[in-house]
């Protein structure tokens, strides 16, 4: 194989060098449209990918373009990281802001909900139905792309899939192939697509994820099998049906596959119970990256068969990084409460709720079961880890949307003012806070930073979160720390198991990487990257424009494109004052032009990836 092209370091700024010279960076990466494959390994690490964990995601790196600084969205989480995938925005600008949000009503599909679950078809519908038609707001590549006669197909786990093209739910323009296809409050196969499927021996209804699907309690481990039959049904319908069908119709083709490995098998892993190591780095985990692999194997290989890989870019991707999950605290008074489902001196699910709800002297309502009261004394917690916070349920001061290692705070008016210094306060105090970030109408605080500042605050119509909590992470101490992270999880899965969310470079730490007819080959980019970026740089590969309502938008890696020019970056950091206790939230960014890529963030010594630099020039 050749020498590999390198970012450099110059004069405190960071330059792509191509050959010997600068070249410009083309306003276009191909001269004709060509077909575009985005790949989805949901919850995949970076550096977890080599030759013997994932062999064709680490062949198609080091033989095309490998993305190494690469970044998630934060919050970590994979709708928002979707919707940026889909738009090309930041998250503050299409307002996905968790897979748990406060919706702004009581969403039917989530059992009356108004902090729904968005990885759910009826859900996502109800969401387009109360904000205005389309609640992301910017128009997304799938809509672009099918105003330009190009096919579109999204295929594989359920609400990512059907995020890429939200507002097209007929399934008679885009294909959507997921976990609710045939099922009810899914969206319908076209007649001819069932009868495709029919012809090539598949069922119109997907499988489920059996044993995959087993998360275990507090005394059971969850589940030692990947994900395998179920996304062997989607790699079959995009293989065998949806690809062989683009070909015949002789017209450039959007496909996105989004494999639920390795993430929903590193949530549930039962390697682990109970301890942090191996934590997600357990046979099970192992396994579920090898089927995701495995599965992007069988579509390139399907693309060569098809004669279609001449014409093809790929573009692979992770929604997030991932950690292992902790349940300790020794500040917390929910963790001092004995539960019948929780391990002695753990964290329950709705711990910040519940601390909250003590600080605050308020009852704590649970949202999804019906407002009813919890009773936390009587050894009771929020059953999805959600919590309102006051004495009428439908008019609370305080909405917890709980996320895993990041919950959102929502503060409605009038009381928004007068309760955020508190909750603050109550927040500093608890040594489970690894990071805080409050909306910048509210004030500034001592020991956080701005919304702002992570790219939180633009043009969304969804309910803006008024707090934004990122928990704890540490290393267990192996030699790659964003392979070995713990971090602490709001969360009904059990310590040692997997989970992500947080502003740690573990979790924004996403694998990227790129190949086809328009891509470099053996080139590292060092230049920052992030899944907003993804859809920018499809939509120059396929010759559509992505626009917006926002000014948050990725940009197109053209210096990953054959004849691509510089790109400038540099590193930077923000820190806020420091609180009573000294604590401040400080953030390491890098910025490109003026779109910043969100390294890690939170409190010193709480956060991993804080104490590292914040761009590696070398491979």
């Amino acid at each position: 194989m050749g020498s590999r092209l390198l970012n450099i370091a110059l004069g405190g700024c960071f330059i792509l060098v191509h050959g010997s010279a600068l070249a410009a960076d083309p306003q276009r990466g191909a001269a004709k449209p060509r077909n575009v494959l985005i790949f989805v390994a949901d919850g995949l690490r970076s550096l977890i990918v080599r030759p013997d964990t994932a062999p064709t995601m680490a062949a198609l790196r080091d033989q095309g373009v490998w993305f190494k600084n690469s970044h998630s969205m934060y919050p970590t989480f994979t709708t928002p990281n979707a919707a940026s995938i889909a738009t090309g925005h930041y998250i503050g600008d299409h307002g996905d802001f968790g897979n748990t949000l406060y919706a702004g009503f009581a969403a039917a599909a989530a059992d009356r909900s108004v902090t729904p679950f968005l990885e759910n078809d009826a859900v996502l519908g109800e969401m387009n139905e109360h904000w205005k038609g389309d609640y992301l707001v910017e128009r997304s590549l799938f809509a672009a792309a099918r105003a330009a006669g190009i096919q579109t197909a999204a295929i594989g786990k359920l609400g990512p899939v059907l995020i890429q093209d939200v507002t097209e739910r007929s399934g008679q323009h885009t294909i959507v192939i997921d976990d609710s296809t045939g099922r009810p409050g899914g969206i319908p196969l076209s007649g001819a697509l069932a009868t495709a499927l029919q012809d090539a021996g598949l069922p119109a209804q997907a499988p489920g994820r059996g044993d995959n699907g087993k998360a275990g309690n507090s005394t059971t481990p969850g589940t030692l099998t990947a994900n395998v039959e179920q996304q062997k049904y989607f790699v079959d319908a995009a293989t065998k049906v949806v690809l062989p069908r683009f070909k015949a119709a002789k017209k450039p083709f959007l496909m996105v596959f989004w494999s639920r490995d390795p993430d929903g098998t590193q949530h549930n892993q039962g390697d682990s119970l109970g301890k942090s190591e191996p934590g997600i780095n357990g046979p099970s985990s192992l396994s579920a990256i090898r089927n995701a692999d495995d599965n992007l194997a069988a579509l390139l290989n399907a693309l060569t068969r098809l004669d279609l890989d001449g014409t093809t870019d790929v573009l692979v991707t992770a929604d997030h990084g991932f950690s292992t999950i902790s349940k300790e605290s020794k500040t917390s008074a929910a963790a001092a409460v004995a539960y019948p489902d929780v391990a002695p001196g753990q964290l329950p699910p709705g711990f910040l709720a519940i601390d909250l709800a003590r600080a605050l002297e308020l009852p704590l309502l649970d949202p999804d079961a019906g407002g009813a009261a919890v009773d936390v004394q009587g050894g009771k917690h929020p059953s999805k880890s959600n919590g309102l916070i006051g004495k009428d349920p439908t008019q609370p001061e305080v909405i917890v949307a709980a996320n895993g290692n990041s919950d959102l705070i929502y503060l409605p008016p009038p009381h928004a003012k007068h309760l955020a210094p508190r909750v603050v306060a109550t927040l500093l105090a608890e040594d489970y806070v690894g990071g805080l970030f409050v909306d910048d109408a509210l004030g500034h605080f001592p020991g956080t930073l701005p919304l702002s500042s992570i790219g939180l605050k633009g043009v969304a119509i969804t309910p803006e979160p008024a707090i934004v909590v990122s928990f704890t992470s540490r290393s267990t101490g192996c030699a790659t720390a964003v392979l070995c992270a713990v971090n602490v999880a709001d969360t009904g899965l059990q310590q040692g198991q997997g989970m992500h969310g947080a502003f740690s470079r573990a979790d924004t730490n996403n694998f990227m990487a790129a190949r086809g007819p328009d891509f470099k080959t053996d080139f590292v980019d060092a230049a920052p990257v992030s899944n907003a970026d993804v859809a920018m740089t499809a939509a120059r590969l396929l010759g559509v424009k992505l626009g917006g309502r926002g000014r948050q938008a990725g940009r197109a890696a053209g210096e990953a494109l054959k004849n691509g020019g510089a790109v400038r970056f540099t590193g930077n950091m923000l820190r806020s004052p420091p609180d009573k206790q000294g604590l401040r939230t400080v953030l390491r960014f890098q910025q490109v032009g003026a779109i910043r890529y969100y390294d890690a963030a939170g409190i010193p010594g709480r956060t991993v990836g804080l104490e590292e630099e914040p761009v590696s020039t070398a491979r």
